[in-house]
């Protein structure tokens, strides 16, 4: 199987194409190495499999849309995995435009180009951030996500909406992931756990929001890679039983779907922090904080769409994820 993989010098795209080169894919990667956070962890990332006779890799911007379009032309994927993004909450806070240009205009070229090269199934990152406003726990796909509180989050309702479009007017089948709180060795400098360990390692002191009075639904990256490549190999299909006079937001009678993959074990906070503190043998220093503009209190997923789907369900336990990563830190920092 070809397969093209955006995003492939990111956290969790660089853990997928090594999955899939694991199998015997071919696989493309496209990744624009931009500066959001540190790009010597993303040559990093792409190091670990760049040589691979299987990979071919493309620095290239999603927005490029001649681009785009000739790396689908030369490469002709039967398969997309779309995990290129502009992430992060805060940051859309002050930097909204890399958000449209990155989620929006990227998103419509790989959409535009998966139509013109009749690509297989479109497999893309959307976020557990759609859910918004919603306080209705655990989140499922059949609950409306109507009310985002994030420009980012806004964003990845919007690909949700133009995959589910394509789907409907070309037959298209699309599939969309919301992660929940990914996280693990090789994870992004801007998430909880890496500034939390680095900080701690430091003796610096850590900033913990709403007072510590967060739930998260944290899920390892291994769980997270094993979902998206179930997903990716099972072509999205539509849903015979779908009423239009009481539609489900979570199926289509389109070649559309969406699924929550989430670990489904909520996880206070401090509870995470002592996980981290755990694994260091440290004690951090707290600084409480109010909630931050665009965050919410808690996530929680419901799975159950998507293990009927694939039969998988993500199971890591946050201590051992967490001791992964701390190892993992250690090792590649040298502290």
């Amino acid at each position: 199987m070809k397969v093209l993989v955006t995003g492939s010098a990111g956290f969790i795209g660089s853990s997928v194409v090594m999955k899939l080169l694991e199998r015997g894919d071919t696989v493309f990667g496209i990744d624009n190495h931009n500066d959001y956070y540190d790009p010597a962890l993303k040559e990093a990332r792409l190091d670990r499999f760049n040589n691979h006779k299987n990979y071919k890799h493309l620095r290239l911007n999603l927005e490029d849309k001649v681009g785009i379009l000739e790396c689908f032309n030369v490469h002709r994927p039967d398969r997309v995995i779309n995990l290129a993004a502009q992430a992060g909450v805060r940051y859309s806070l002050t930097n909204p435009h890399a958000y449209i240009d990155a989620n929006i205009q990227g998103f419509i070229n790989i959409l535009e180009a998966c139509r013109h090269f009749e690509c297989k199934h479109l497999t893309y990152a959307s976020s557990s951030s759609v859910y918004g406003g919603n306080t209705k726990l655990p989140f499922s796909e059949h609950d409306a996500v109507d009310h985002p509180v994030s420009l980012y989050a806004a964003t990845k309702k919007a690909n949700e909406l133009m995959a589910h479009t394509y789907s409907h007017l070309y037959g298209m089948p699309t599939t969309g992931l919301r992660f929940f709180t990914v996280y693990g060795p090789w994870g992004r400098p801007d998430m909880a756990l890496f500034l939390f360990t680095k900080a701690i390692l430091e003796g610096r002191p850590i900033d913990v929001y709403n007072h510590g009075e967060m739930t998260r639904d944290f899920t390892f990256i291994d769980d997270i890679v094993e979902g998206v490549i179930r997903v990716n190999d099972k072509t999205a299909l539509s849903n015979k039983d779908f009423d239009s006079l009481n539609p489900d937001p979570g199926s289509s009678n389109a070649p559309y779907r969406v699924f929550n993959i989430g670990n489904s074990r909520p996880t206070p906070l401090m509870d995470y922090i002592k996980a981290i503190e755990t694994s260091l043998d440290m004690v951090a220093e707290k600084i409480f904080l109010p909630l931050q503009p665009g965050d919410v209190p808690a996530t929680s997923s419901n799975t159950s769409e998507l293990e009927k789907w694939v039969g998988f369900k993500p199971s890591t336990p946050v201590e051992s994820g967490v001791a992964q990563f701390v190892d993992w830190y250690r090792d590649f920092y040298k502290v």
